[in-house]
């Protein structure tokens, strides 16, 4: 138990840091029948449990409410599914924390645009898969060969 435990943590952390490297993710409102949508996330490297997204307040997912976002890494090695939950963030100090020239090009108005908002992603759970990263899985891969399930990466279920 103690050593699947570790295994899921460092499988969580790993997301964490390929996140950091590529904070995009698609997000949508469950139940809401429509469609995710690209958003950039606004990562804290001490909060282990949430981020955050700057959108217009007419933005489909603004009404906040659970959530689902689908995380890929740019290596395309870890996969996420992440579940919580959406709120509005009203701290000035957390919006004006994450705004950037980036952030800026997105809002008309910039930081005054009375259509901006912050959106908090609190986490409650995931599914993270990672892939195989050995010469050998590569290897199977790319010749089409079987690859067994202890050379098929791991697969975490985090509850945060």
């Amino acid at each position: 138990m103690q050593a699947k435990q570790e295994e899921d943590t460092a499988i969580r952390d790993r997301m964490w840091k390929e996140m950091a490297k590529s904070p995009f993710v698609m997000i949508g409102l469950v139940g809401s029948h429509q469609h995710s949508e690209p958003m950039t996330a606004q990562l804290d490297p001490d909060a282990n449990g949430e981020f955050w997204f700057y959108c217009n307040k007419d933005n489909r997912i603004a009404g906040g409410g659970e959530a689902m976002a689908q995380f890929v890494s740019k290596g395309h090695d870890v996969f996420a599914c992440i579940h919580g939950t959406l709120t509005t963030e009203t701290r000035p100090e957390i919006f004006d924390k994450y705004w950037s020239k980036q952030t800026e090009a997105w809002f008309e108005g910039g930081k005054q645009d009375p259509n901006i908002m912050m959106l908090r992603f609190d986490l409650k759970d995931a599914e993270i898969w990672e892939g195989d990263q050995s010469l050998s899985g590569k290897l199977k891969m790319l010749t089409g060969q079987t690859i067994k399930p202890s050379e098929a990466g791991s697969h975490a279920e985090v509850a945060l």
